[in-house]
């Protein structure tokens, strides 16, 4: 059985943040979507669930974290290119959201990254196929 999984994250606006990621390319899986969801393909059996605060919070009985104000959870996606980790962050800055820091090229890993319209951030990342940290350094 293949697992999936699913990356559930609170939004303030469930029309504006679908917006935003389809922007950036994202599918939508309409079958788990509603007016106060949208679930986004990430990849094969992979998903993130954008829930309005009021419908995330009744998921938990902890409070919700405000993701501009502190960080929870990092998302990092793997990409099939330094090109494809670039793109993606010109997209998202396009679509509004902002890039937290410079990239990072390790030599064997490329990586950049975003912010999401709700403060939440996406690594995107690209590792040479043939290296590894120790050969690299």
């Amino acid at each position: 059985m293949h697992k999936q999984i699913y990356v559930n994250l609170p939004v303030d606006n469930v029309e504006r943040s679908k917006a935003f990621f389809t922007a950036l390319g994202f599918g939508i899986e309409p079958r788990f979507s509603n007016e106060h969801a949208v679930s986004l393909i990430v990849g094969d059996n992979i998903y993130a669930m954008l829930l309005e605060k009021p419908m995330f919070q009744s998921f938990t009985p902890k409070p919700v974290a405000n993701a501009k104000e502190s960080t929870e959870v990092l998302v990092c996606l793997s990409c099939e290119s330094r090109a494809e980790v670039d793109a993606l962050v010109a997209k998202a800055l396009a679509a509004g959201g902002r890039a937290p820091r410079e990239p990072q090229d390790h030599g064997f890993m490329y990586g950049h990254g975003f912010e999401d319209l709700d403060g939440h951030i996406w690594e995107l990342a690209y590792m040479e196929p043939n290296a590894s940290p120790a050969a690299a350094g």
